[in-house]
């Protein structure tokens, strides 16, 4: 233990004479990359479980940090289900120190893969507390995975390269999402088409509302791609409850793209999907997965080959944020009461304690942070929860002329955010949302706030 801190040292040393020597010229952005292995080793509780094996694809932590533009600006996504509350915080204030900028410079968030952990250091106290179970809060593993990611940052700033351009690509990814809550009679919507749906008539129904297109942002020195981020809105379910860790098949089609393009990092981030999934082309049939793994990394060639590159200067950078203040639903207070009642039910633990905890921090003031990065024409918003699809199709409408993409699943403690709207239809996630139908207007000012910010 005493080696590696004396090695964390020499490492910070080096870095601070690299930034001397390599990081003088103001006008020139540059980026660093970092992949760690976020896998739990057998035996841990997973969300739904305890893990008894890992898939052949493991899970990872994977981003960027850019500099130049100011402090450094650190975006980090990981293949677990979510990250909550006090997690955040400390997710954050590690990177950042890891970088040497400040925790409101970086964000986390997740891809929502089901197999996978479920990370929030509020919702451990709370069991700890209670003198119950902690199962799959355990934070023990997730705090080891923080010194991991902040020793790959931290090695990672030795080898930054310099970015001269930027890159932007769309395109359209065929038979993957469709709208959970599609089937609607008088104004309330029924049974859901979730990410599997096993009832031919609910997969026969409309696509209904999504956002089709996959959004790539590639970073590049010269000719040489660095890193390729993609951004698109869908729940990553192909099947789950297996007690395999695996990152799905978002994780697949990322390899794939991986291998395709393997001189530069492949991140990807899960859009405004909490009411998007695969349910229509899929019936359950494990075989789907490398199906629906195929048609997005399909749509993520294409948006690769549609791909125009611009030059990009550390002055065409901004980053900007914006606190939001969610509206709170005063039924979410029964969950203490329900959690010692259910206290031997760890799904019931899994699925409502984090809302919970985000509900007490709320009460307390705390408010969560939305981001976003301005590069060139490029807009890239950061924001928490599982938002609607709605909310990401807002943000393009209200910036038609930009490249707007959009990450949702950030601090997961607010969980399922609708639109006004839906919080008259019902439905399971409008019935488990912690916030109320206030949020729309709340969270579309903070939206169109960033982005008049960006044009500043």
């Amino acid at each position: 233990m005493k080696l590696k801190f004396v090695f964390l040292f020499i490492i910070a040393g080096l870095v601070q004479f690299s930034f001397a020597l390599t990081f003088s010229d103001p006008s020139t952005l540059k980026i660093a990359v970092f992949d760690v292995n976020a896998t739990p080793p057998v035996g841990s509780q997973l969300t739904y479980g305890q893990m008894k094996n890992s898939d052949d694809l493991s899970l990872r932590a994977k981003g960027i940090i850019l500099i130049g533009a100011g402090k450094p600006i650190v975006l980090c996504a990981i293949d677990w289900i979510g990250i909550a509350n006090e997690s955040q915080d400390i997710f954050k204030d590690s990177l950042a120190k890891a970088a040497e900028t400040t925790p409101d410079r970086v964000v986390v968030h997740t891809l929502h893969q089901h197999d996978a952990p479920i990370c929030d250091f509020t919702a451990e106290k709370i069991l700890k507390r209670n003198n119950m179970s902690l199962y799959c809060f355990d934070g023990t593993f997730a705090r080891r995975l923080i010194k991991d990611i902040q020793l790959s940052i931290t090695s990672s700033l030795l080898n930054a390269q310099p970015i001269t351009q930027i890159g932007l690509g769309k395109a359209v990814v065929y038979n993957v999402a469709s709208n959970r809550r599609i089937n609607k009679k008088d104004g309330k919507v029924g049974a859901m088409r979730g990410s599997s749906s096993a009832d031919s008539v609910l997969r026969a129904m409309p696509e209904g509302l999504i956002d089709p297109e996959i959004s790539l942002i590639s970073f590049w020195n010269d000719n040489k791609p660095v890193a390729i981020l993609s951004f698109y809105a869908t729940h990553p379910q192909s099947y789950y409850l297996t007690n395999i860790a695996n990152p799905d098949f978002v994780g697949i089609a990322r390899y794939f793209r991986q291998l395709a393009v393997p001189d530069a990092l492949h991140i990807h981030f899960n859009g405004a999907g909490g009411n998007i999934a695969a349910g229509k082309y899929n019936d359950g049939n494990h075989e789907n997965r490398l199906i629906l793994a195929e048609r997005m990394a399909d749509g993520m060639k294409r948006a690769w080959g549609s791909t125009q590159k611009y030059p990009i200067k550390a002055a065409d950078v901004k980053w900007l944020t914006e606190p939001l203040l969610l509206p709170y639903n005063p039924k979410i207070a029964d969950v203490e009461k329900n959690m010692r009642e259910k206290g031997n039910e760890g799904y019931y633990i899994s699925n409502s304690l984090s809302r919970f905890g985000w509900y007490v921090r709320r009460k307390e003031g705390k408010s969560i942070e939305t981001s976003c990065l301005s590069m060139g024409n490029a807009r890239l918003l950061f924001m928490p929860g599982e938002l609607f699809v709605e909310y990401q199709l807002a943000a393009k409408n209200m910036a038609p002329d930009k490249f707007v993409a959009m990450a949702a699943y950030g601090d997961y403690g607010p969980s399922y955010i609708g639109t006004q709207e839906a919080y008259s239809e019902g439905g399971y996630e409008i019935e488990v949302s912690p916030v109320t139908s206030d949020a729309e207007k709340i969270i579309m000012n903070v939206i169109k706030t960033l982005l008049a910010k960006s044009d500043k």
